[in-house]
C-alpha cells in the first residue's frame, strides 16, 4: 500500500502547474469584461422609443388594416 501512495504522491507533484498570473487577476478580468458588456447593453437602452416617430404611421396603418384582428383577449376556452 505504501508503494501505491508513493506513486500517487509523485504523480500529484508532477501535475502541479503554475498559473501565469495571480488568481485574483482572473476575477478582475472577468469583472472588467462584464462591465464592458454592461456598458454596451446600457448604450442600447430606450432605442425603440427614440425612433418611434418613424414607425408610428406605419404601425397605425397596420393596426387598421382590413381583416386585422385583435388578439388581446387571449385564446377562447375549448370547453374543457
Amino acid at each position: 500500500m505504501s508503494q501505491l501512495t508513493t506513486i500517487l504522491a509523485a504523480a500529484a507533484a508532477e501535475a502541479h502547474v503554475e498559473l501565469p498570473m495571480p488568481t485574483w487577476a482572473y476575477g478582475t478580468i472577468a469583472i472588467v469584461i462584464f462591465l464592458c458588456l454592461l456598458g454596451v447593453l446600457f448604450s442600447f437602452r430606450d432605442v425603440s422609443n427614440r425612433h418611434s416617430h418613424r414607425s408610428a404611421p406605419d404601425a397605425a396603418s397596420h393596426a387598421a388594416a382590413p381583416g386585422a384582428t385583435h388578439h388581446g383577449t387571449g385564446h377562447p376556452t375549448q370547453g374543457h
